[in-house]
C-alpha cells in the first residue's frame, strides 16, 4: 500500500513538473489556469489580459468598415451590371426599331408591287374588253377607232386579239384591220401600218 501511495505521489510530481516545463516552453498556458494555486503557494500566476473597451470598439469599427467596403464593392458591381443591362436593352430597342422600319419599307414596297400588278391586271382586262368589242363590230368601224388610237395601245390590242383568237380557235381580225388601215390613205395609212409592224417585230409579245 505504501508503494502505491509513493508511486501515485511520484506520478503527480512528474505530471506537475511536465506541465510547468511545457508552460515555460509556451506550449500550454498552465499558469493562467492554476493562478489560484500559484497564489496559494506564494508565487505570481499568469492572469488573462483584459482587452480595453476602446480596443474592442476599434475592432468593431474595423469590422464595420470592412463590411461597408464589401457592401460598397458589391454596390459598384451591381451598378456596373445594371449599366451593362441598360446598354444591352438600348441596343435591342435600336435593333427592334431598325427591324420595324425595314418591315415598314418592305410593306410599302409590297403595296407598290401589288398596286402595279393590279394596275397591269386591270389594263390587261380593259385591253381584252376593247379587243372583243372591236372584233364584234364591222371591220370599217373598228379601223376608224384604231386609226385614232396611239401606236402602243393599238399594238397591245392587236396582240390581245391574236391571243384570244389562238386560245378560242377563231380567225384573228388583225390582218383585216391592218389591210384596211393601209387603205385609208395611200401614203399615211401605209406608213402607219409599216410602223406598227416594225414596233411589233422589235418588241417581244410578252412585254406589255
Amino acid at each position: 500500500m505504501g508503494r502505491v501511495i509513493v508511486l501515485l505521489f511520484l506520478i503527480i510530481i512528474l505530471a506537475a513538473g511536465g506541465l510547468v516545463w511545457f508552460d515555460h516552453l509556451n506550449v500550454i498556458d498552465i499558469k493562467t489556469v492554476l493562478s489560484p494555486i500559484y497564489k496559494f503557494i506564494g508565487r505570481e500566476g499568469r492572469t488573462e489580459t483584459e482587452v480595453p473597451a476602446e480596443e474592442l470598439l476599434s475592432l468593431d469599427a474595423e469590422r464595420f468598415a470592412a463590411l461597408v467596403e464589401s457592401l460598397d464593392l458589391r454596390g459598384r458591381d451591381l451598378d456596373r451590371r445594371e449599366e451593362d443591362i441598360q446598354k444591352r436593352m438600348n441596343e435591342i430597342e435600336q435593333m427592334a426599331q431598325e427591324l420595324e422600319e425595314r418591315q415598314k419599307a418592305l410593306d410599302e414596297r409590297e403595296k407598290s408591287i401589288n398596286a402595279v400588278l393590279q394596275e397591269t391586271e386591270n389594263k390587261d382586262r380593259n385591253i381584252e374588253q376593247i379587243s372583243r368589242y372591236l372584233t364584234s363590230m364591222p371591220p370599217e368601224n373598228a379601223v376608224a377607232i384604231l386609226d385614232k388610237t396611239g401606236d402602243q395601245d393599238a399594238i397591245e390590242i392587236f396582240r390581245k386579239t391574236e391571243e384570244i383568237a389562238q386560245a378560242e380557235g377563231t380567225v384573228s381580225m388583225v390582218s383585216v384591220w391592218l389591210m384596211q388601215l393601209s387603205a385609208l390613205d395611200e401614203n399615211r395609212g401605209a406608213q402607219r401600218v409599216a410602223e406598227l409592224n416594225r414596233k411589233m417585230a422589235a418588241r417581244p409579245p410578252s412585254v406589255n
